[in-house]
């Protein structure tokens, strides 16, 4: 990409991001993840009204009295974005690519987060790491990640989404919040996720493509793998052939629920051919009822 249409791009995403985040989700961002980390600040007397969850039961045994535990809210979160960079994520049958729109949210959830000063990192992963910036704040640094995001050129065009969630419980030491990016088309990051999920507060947030998840009827096209590099030709005026299809891309996504739900994960569906605006809406006010 030349550089002055990288600029221009840059400047484009800058605009309708930080538009957004401070228009609609900067107060809903706040509402969901701030308070999330607690850190311990004192111990007082029992009042009428605390939660026994509060109770500091050592404490309260030593001095035949009740005494709660205070905790305040931790006012720096670390945000990180793990982006998937696999072949898969250049997909994208009419509006974008499911990598253009990856590096949109990237920017919305950017914008928001240093506006309440949080810092903010990013690990790009395909079966391997391919790119670490660490958590910083400012304009300047958000402008990078932008710029990466577009640029950026992977090693490997497969997917392990297991790599990104270990290599993020190794680098980043403090609980963060973690948001994943991806399509999620791989067998093998569900133990990865449930590990991690219980040291960091991960969310999914699943890119899809319509055509990905039902084949129109065409006559014979030619299909290609974007992380094999393979090229199979499928006849789409076959009924039992769409159908075979449908069915596949159905389970695929039923399994993937199970999965989320049963790793605690919270998950934001993501369409490449709709708004994201009422996804991120409805996952930040999904959240923030759970506080």
């Amino acid at each position: 990409m030349e550089t002055s249409e990288l600029i221009k791009k840059v400047r484009k995403i800058e605009i309708k991001s930080k538009g957004l985040s401070n228009q609609i989700f900067s107060g809903e961002y706040h509402s969901a993840f701030k308070g999330r980390g607690m850190t311990f600040s004192e111990v007082r007397e029992y009042m009428y009204g605390d939660s026994i969850r509060t109770i500091d039961w050592n404490v309260t045994a030593r001095f035949n009295h009740p005494y709660v535990k205070v905790f305040e809210e931790e006012r720096e979160l670390t945000v990180m974005l793990l982006v998937d960079f696999s072949g898969s994520s250049n997909f994208g049958s009419r509006k974008q690519s499911k990598k253009e729109l990856i590096a949109e949210i990237c920017a919305v959830l950017a914008f928001s987060a240093i506006k309440n000063n949080d810092k903010i990192g990013v690990i790009f992963f395909t079966d391997e790491i391919e790119k670490f910036i660490p958590p910083k704040k400012g304009r300047t640094h958000i402008l990078r990640i932008i710029r990466e995001l577009l640029e950026f050129e992977p090693k490997s065009t497969k997917t392990d989404v297991s790599v990104g969630l270990k290599y993020l419980s190794s680098i980043i030491k403090k609980r963060s919040t973690a948001f994943v990016l991806s399509d999620f088309m791989d067998q093998r990051f569900e133990k990865a996720l449930k590990i991690t999920n219980q040291k960091h507060d991960v969310i999914a947030l699943q890119i899809a493509d319509p055509l990905e998840q039902e084949l129109p009827d065409v006559g014979l096209i030619e299909m290609l793998d974007n992380e094999t590099g393979e090229i199979n030709l499928v006849d789409t005026s076959d009924e039992a052939v769409r159908n075979n299809y449908k069915a596949t891309m159905l389970k695929f996504v039923e399994e993937r629920k199970v999965i989320f739900k049963k790793s605690n994960v919270d998950v934001a569906n993501i369409n490449t051919q709709h708004s994201y605006i009422k996804p991120l809406m409805n996952l930040f006010k999904r959240r923030e009822s759970k506080r």
